[in-house]
């Protein structure tokens, strides 16, 4: 709804390719029910977040093989370092005992980041096919179609699964959660306009790294708003990732420099 409304204040682009949309939002909330699955067949919660740490490396894979995309060696090494600095900081908390993962899960939650490589390829196969067209959808046309094409999947995969009537029945069965469902509904919608803003204007990766970054500055949140404390080992893979985090926000300042210095030369 918040993206149709912004679609329509801004103004909807005229021919672009609906059938890029509807694969990449299919993908990507495939993704997000594998992850469920994944949980829900044993998976223990930190193992699913370590994996899902280290999307950027199936994202950059994504946008290689069906975005077309190029990397440097340097953007290899930041990749590296932020998933590696995650998944120490991951491995750094003290895990539940008795909590163990079943290969179900990790088939689950290895087919979720396989998908969110399919949709960063898309996504960024997308932004190939509409410059090729001549077209360059705003942030609330990314918004509004991929929603919608995530929600069609979303009722498809959960009526395949049987969960459609159930979970309408758990709803009204318990209305006091419709509040909590507006709610969080709300702050996604004023979270994903600034997801689509960067899925608009930027790589794939690019996204990728800020989501990864959001997890690194929760756990400091956590650390320092809630008094959690942190290993060794957590905190230097808080070291590893910020240095893969800050080196990527040195290489975009230095490139914006240039490509401002060849434009005053240029004129």
């Amino acid at each position: 709804v918040i993206g149709y409304l912004g679609m329509r204040i801004t103004g909807p682009t005229r021919g672009i390719p609906k059938r890029m949309f509807a694969i990449s939002g299919a993908a990507q909330v495939s993704a997000k029910a594998c992850t469920s699955l994944a949980l829900a067949n044993g998976l223990s919660f930190p193992v699913a977040t370590l994996a899902k740490s280290g999307k950027m490396a199936p994202v950059m894979m994504g946008s290689l093989l069906l975005g077309g995309a190029k990397y440097s060696v340097r953007e290899y090494l930041q990749v590296a370092a932020i998933i590696g600095g995650t998944a120490i900081v991951s491995l750094g908390k003290k895990k539940k005992a008795g909590v163990s993962s079943s290969l179900m899960g990790v088939t689950y939650i290895m087919m979720a980041l396989a998908l969110d490589g399919v949709t960063a390829g898309f996504q960024k196969r997308l932004k190939v096919e509409t410059a090729k067209a001549g077209v360059s959808p705003k942030p609330y046309d990314f918004m509004f179609w991929t929603n919608l094409f995530m929600c069609a999947t979303a009722i498809v995969i959960s009526l395949g699964l049987g969960e459609f009537t159930t979970g309408i029945a758990f709803c009204s069965s318990n209305p006091e959660i419709f509040s909590n469902i507006i709610k969080f509904a709300l702050c996604s919608a004023v979270g994903q306009s600034f997801i689509f803003y960067t899925i608009a204007n930027f790589d794939p990766l690019v996204l990728s790294t800020v989501t990864t970054t959001r997890k690194i500055i929760s756990v400091l949140l956590s650390i320092f708003l809630k008094g959690h404390a942190l290993s060794v080992m957590g905190w230097s893979g808080i070291a590893l990732a910020s240095s893969g985090i800050l080196s990527e926000m040195q290489a975009k300042a230095m490139s914006h420099k240039k490509k401002k210095d060849d434009g005053a030369k240029s004129h």
